[in-house]
């Protein structure tokens, strides 16, 4: 063999140790090893919760402004009706007055007709 021959064993046994050394470099640049860590995950978390309560606030705003809509819409249509039905009440009266009106005018006529036969009748006899 060369002198730069390297068997399987020693390919496995260096390949672990660039593996040991890889883990060995990550674990000493974790983020947790940070000296300002725990501050930075605690204003994290912070931005977090208050993200969160904004969202929160958020919804209840717009639940609130939905109720809100919601109450004048109904209002709305409450008071639609309402002018339908009194609409609808004053034409039933109009209606009902023309009614009265057509049977006066026939009373009257009916009787203006009657008056006449009736002075025709006297001056016949």
């Amino acid at each position: 063999m060369a002198k730069h021959d390297v068997n399987f064993n020693e390919r496995l046994q260096a390949a672990a140790k660039a593996r040991q050394a890889t883990l060995k470099n990550a674990k000493a640049n974790a983020p947790e090893n940070a000296p300002d860590y725990a501050e930075r995950q605690a204003a994290r978390m912070a931005a977090s919760i208050a993200r969160e309560k904004r969202r929160e606030e958020s919804l209840v705003q717009k639940l609130a402004k939905a109720e809100q809509k919601t109450k004048e819409i109904a209002a709305a249509v409450l008071a639609k009706e309402r002018a339908i039905e009194s609409e609808k009440a004053e034409r039933e009266e109009a209606l009902k007055q023309e009614a009265i009106q057509a049977a006066a005018l026939k009373v009257q006529q009916k009787a203006a007709r009657d008056a006449k036969y009736a002075a025709r009748k006297a001056r016949r006899s």
